[in-house]
């Protein structure tokens, strides 16, 4: 649909390189989430499966990675669990590679990266895509902690 692939462009700010398809919606039907092919139409691999689009939830993102969010992640989950979800990842987006697929693939899991956290906005869509990742579940909760109102911003009642 035209008005997808606008609305992805505008969000990008470009012309998507590659295949996709729109998995997660915002209310009012907006882009959030896109599925990447796991690889562009000449060959070359895509290791970012799962893209956050949607201008709040990478605002947001964004805000939470500038505050060391990376290093606080990986300190309570432990690069352990991080890589199982890395590799469960890689499972998903090479489970998707065309049959026959000779030549480079994808590497790597969330992000392209193999150990730790490259990026919150790469496990985070993946989350809301319905991926089992960890890092993803905890940008969640910090999410919707930092929106909840404090006991100040109650509504005065």
């Amino acid at each position: 649909m035209e008005a997808d692939r606008a609305a992805v462009r505008a969000l990008l700010g470009r012309e998507p390189r590659g295949d996709y398809d729109i998995v997660v919606r915002d209310a009012a039907g907006g882009p959030v989430v896109i599925r990447n092919a796991p690889l562009l139409p000449d060959g070359t691999p895509m290791p970012t499966r799962f893209w956050l689009v949607g201008r709040d939830e990478t605002v947001a993102v964004g805000r939470l990675e500038s505050t060391g969010a990376i290093d606080e992640v990986e300190r309570e989950l432990g690069l352990e669990v991080i890589a199982i979800a890395h590799d469960r990842y890689a499972a998903e987006r090479d489970a998707h590679l065309p049959a026959g697929h000779v030549g480079p693939g994808p590497s790597g899991g969330v992000g392209g990266t193999r150990t730790g956290v490259k990026c919150l906005h790469a496990h985070y869509a993946w989350f809301l895509a319905g991926g089992d990742d960890p890092v993803g579940r905890w940008v969640a909760e910090r999410l919707a902690t930092r929106r909840a109102p404090s006991v100040d911003e109650g509504d005065g009642a």
